[in-house]
């Protein structure tokens, strides 16, 4: 009787009438390695929880045919649901089973098939645990990988894919940003001198590299919270966060020009080149505008080019007025 019940209720104990535990069933062992079950208490085991504490064999009794919530006395603390039947010689069996703490003991105990009675709906439960686990282990590599690839692609986006610097989209959307943030900033837009002799006399990769090396020095000279960007061929735009002091602009962008003006290696050739930069100001209007303040920037360059290039002018917003009244005063 004993070894059927060992395959039919692997988790099964007999009580003698003293309630000490005279067989136990393989898995229940199993919980408890190298502890010698046999002719000890089953209330030193384990005790009850519901429906009621059992202090002794006679209140175990008075449990018959109640379905009960058990614990296991000594860590893991493990608890168990099992059923008590007298066996009417003053003993009883106490058929035990895991219930909703099965995933607990499987990882504990390291538990397999073979510790479950044969029609132990557990055995099914633990292979959908463990399908679900699996599916949800795929679906979160899958959404992280996706997730992934999806920051990857906004960042190409957003990426001039020449010079690694941000693109005119990217620009537009931190000039919008910094512009509803109310705090002082800078735009300052650089064009490359002389770019045309070197893409005419050297070719296009030397211009491609002269771009390359041009972005890696505007990185540099500015500080890691402006933004720098190619907007088009040869035209950076820089936008200097939180900063309207204009003596510090004119020392970044004269700092950026000296650094573009030194030669660049192509090969065994030598490319030289210049810059050109205008600059306007955020507090120098009373709401600033990214649009008119990229125009002003332009036209502040190209003011630059024409007092010699190689040099740096700002928008003075007393030039927005003169042109005004010279626009009012003209007629056919």
């Amino acid at each position: 009787m004993a070894s059927a019940l060992d395959v039919l209720c692997p988790m099964h104990v007999t009580l003698d009438p003293e309630g000490r535990m005279t067989h136990a069933g393989p898995t229940l062992c199993k919980l408890r390695p190298g502890r010698p079950l046999i002719g000890q208490p089953f209330l030193d085991l384990a005790r009850v929880l519901r429906p009621s504490p059992a202090p002794d064999m006679a209140g175990l009794l008075g449990l018959a045919g109640a379905r009960l919530r058990l614990e296991l006395r000594d860590p893991p603390r493990t608890t168990l649901s099992g059923v008590l039947m007298p066996d009417g010689q003053g003993g009883a069996l106490v058929n035990l089973a895991f219930g909703i703490s099965i995933i607990e003991a499987v990882r504990d105990y390291t538990l397999t098939n073979e510790d479950f009675a044969p029609t132990d709906l557990a055995v099914e439960m633990l292979f959908l645990v463990e399908a679900k686990s699996s599916a949800m282990e795929m679906l979160r590599q899958m959404s992280l990988r996706f997730q992934g690839e999806r920051l990857a692609a906004e960042e190409r986006a957003l990426t001039d894919t020449l010079t690694g610097l941000r693109n005119r989209r990217a620009l537009d959307a931190v000039l919008e940003r910094i512009a509803s943030a109310a705090q002082p900033f800078a735009v300052m837009h650089i064009d490359l001198d002389f770019f045309k002799a070197v893409n005419d006399t050297l070719g296009h990769a030397a211009g491609d590299q002269v771009l390359q090396r041009a972005a890696a020095i505007m990185s540099d000279v500015t500080r890691g919270e402006d933004t720098v960007a190619r907007i088009g061929g040869d035209e950076f735009v820089i936008v200097l966060d939180r900063l309207n002091d204009r003596h510090r602009i004119e020392d970044i962008a004269l700092r950026l020009i000296r650094r573009l003006e030194d030669p660049m290696s192509f090969g065994d050739r030598r490319c030289r080149i210049s810059a050109s930069a205008g600059t306007a100001i955020s507090t120098d209007y009373t709401r600033p505008d990214p649009a008119r303040m990229l125009c002003d920037a332009d036209a502040a360059l190209y003011a630059a080019k024409h007092a010699g290039r190689g040099c740096h002018a700002f928008h003075q917003p007393a030039q927005d007025g003169a042109r005004l009244a010279g626009g009012a005063g003209a007629g056919p």
